[in-house]
């Protein structure tokens, strides 16, 4: 078994609940809800509302959120759909009549679908929370209010994104100070988040959907011309779905239905099952082919029929079926070359374990760092440019219609053993990266016998699209040996060396579950701001 040759972090361990975050700040929060008697569900809502203060730049308020939930009274899995359709005045056609041939990236055309998160925080608040909203929120106000020390990575993006933030927010927003650059460790705050998580506390979700919050979210849309309404947001609910899974090596690997992506890392696994990983070395080059070339079967069938069920029929069960894994073949001495076109994302993933054993996996999301870069006046946080993404072409799976949930690659995880015990929470961001990541922690815990920290700490790879970028390379952290690197080469691979701790490969937490002491063992990305915490 490789052992990494570098120094890591400790696992963190604990007996009575845990939390795996990337920022500290938001980690101790979910910690301190754990410590008061709150419920996994309630830790994770004090954790995301904190992450959209402390950590803007990936997540906030104007955006979706999806959940996987372990029930440990029943040993169910419930997973909860947080996605906006698309506005009712978002058509084809209205972007035709102004001469694009796509949705911008940017901008109030871009920030076209309903923010689903704050609905979704309570829907699952509703089913599975103890202490009460006000409770929850506190500690982001307070964050908001009195400050926090900006990290070096939210003061990189501002830096990137923020002629688009003055282009369409102006100056009078939280994320410029005065107008001007934040430094590292600079005391940020944010007044008018601090007021609409105030506002949240005193009327839940309402108030968001249905009250002031909403009505200025409809205004700025208007007066930029982009389709939101108030009425949009009126009607919007999240959705309890079903989750999906399927069987790897003694266990059950959850993920959530379409329109998520999740369904692509079940085929992954399905795939790789026949081949005997105690014969491949961890890190070998047959290790990294045998996943990437996994990866690249499962993208085909993703981006052939990825979209909102509702809409259009997809083949569901067959894609995540063993027999249709038989069905295809992976050529361990060739890579396969197909072609890609472009994604981006910038999320925040989040794992929590209570002292009853209830679970959380919740990804919160902005699609790119600060999403539209729009600012409601007087909200604190920026509109989702999630509907950036849909296509303008009518034939296209994911093309743009009125109420419609466009493709979506967050994907929360949850394992289970074959009793129905939890065993790991897995996830992490990173747009494209999120299955594939996903795909390295699940192999390197089951497969290998890596804890979770040792697991996310390993050198990661990326195959094809992500951030933005057009691409069909396999992007190998330098840590990859070059002996390695050389032999993918030679089969094909177009590698492009990244460097050794890049946030490219996202931002993994991951919580597992010892099936004998039941000791919590949690890991927390070097990649990311963040800290796995425990009780």
């Amino acid at each position: 078994m490789e052992h990494p040759p570098y120094p890591t972090r400790p696992v963190a361990i604990a007996q009575g609940g845990m939390v795996s975050s990337p920022h500290y700040l938001a980690s101790r929060v979910g910690l301190a809800i754990l410590d008061r008697g709150g419920s996994a569900v309630d830790a994770a809502i004090a954790t995301n509302a904190a992450l959209g203060v402390v950590y803007p730049h990936m997540t906030g308020l104007g955006g979706d959120a999806f959940g996987l939930f372990y029930e440990a009274r029943t040993g169910q899995v419930h997973g909860l759909n947080g996605s906006g359709g698309a506005a009712a005045a978002a058509t084809i056609e209205t972007y035709r009549q102004q001469g694009l041939q796509a949705i911008p990236r940017r901008g109030p055309l871009a920030a076209i679908t309903i923010p689903g998160a704050v609905a979704a925080w309570a829907a699952a608040h509703g089913r599975f929370g103890r202490l009460s909203w006000d409770v929850i929120l506190q500690p982001a106000i307070e964050l908001a209010t009195s400050g926090y020390p900006a990290t070096e990575s939210q003061c990189r993006w501002t830096r990137k994104d923020a002629p688009d933030l003055l282009h369409y927010s102006g100056q009078n927003q939280p994320f410029l100070p005065g107008g001007k650059l934040p430094e590292p460790g600079q005391t940020l705050t944010n007044p008018d988040l601090a007021q609409t998580l105030k506002q949240l506390a005193k009327t839940g979700a309402d108030g968001f959907y249905r009250g002031p919050l909403g009505a200025a979210i409809a205004r700025c849309s208007a007066s930029l011309g982009g389709p939101l309404r108030a009425s949009d947001l009126a009607d919007y609910k999240p959705e309890w779905v079903e989750p999906i899974s399927t069987t790897y090596r003694g266990h059950r690997v959850w993920e959530l239905p379409p329109n998520c992506q999740g369904f692509t890392l079940l085929q992954m696994l399905n795939l790789i099952e026949p081949y005997d990983m105690q014969q491949i070395p961890h890190g070998s080059a047959d290790y990294y082919h045998l996943l990437v070339e996994a990866v690249k079967l499962a993208f085909a069938d993703r981006d052939r029929w990825l979209s909102d069920p509702r809409f259009i029929d997809i083949p569901l069960t067959k894609l995540i079926s063993k027999d249709y894994a038989q069905t295809r073949s992976i050529d361990m001495a060739k890579a396969q070359t197909p072609q890609v076109g472009a994604i981006g994302g910038d999320t925040v993933y989040s794992a929590f374990v209570d002292a009853e054993g209830n679970a959380v996996s919740w990804i919160q999301s902005l699609y790119f760092d600060y999403g539209s870069t729009v600012v409601p006046s007087g909200t604190g946080f920026v509109l989702q440019n999630r509907g950036s993404f849909f296509s303008l072409d009518p034939h296209h799976p994911n093309c743009l219609e009125p109420g419609k949930r466009p493709f979506h690659t967050l994907m929360p995880a949850l394992v289970t053993a074959n009793d129905q015990r939890l065993r790991w929470v897995v996830g992490t961001m990173g747009g494209e990266g999120q299955p594939q990541t996903q795909l390295a922690l699940i192999t390197r815990m089951i497969d290998y016998g890596f804890d979770p920290q040792t697991a996310i700490d390993l050198p990661r790879w990326v195959w094809g699209r992500t951030w933005g970028d057009v691409s069909t390379s396999l992007k190998l952290e330098a840590r990859v040996p070059e002996t390695v690197r050389s032999e993918l080469t030679a089969r094909g691979h177009d590698v492009q060396l990244a460097p050794e701790w890049t946030d490219m490969m996202g931002h993994a937490s991951a919580i597992a579950v010892d099936p004998v002491t039941e000791e919590l063992q949690g890991g927390c990305d070097p990649r990311s701001d963040g800290e796995a915490l425990g009780c």
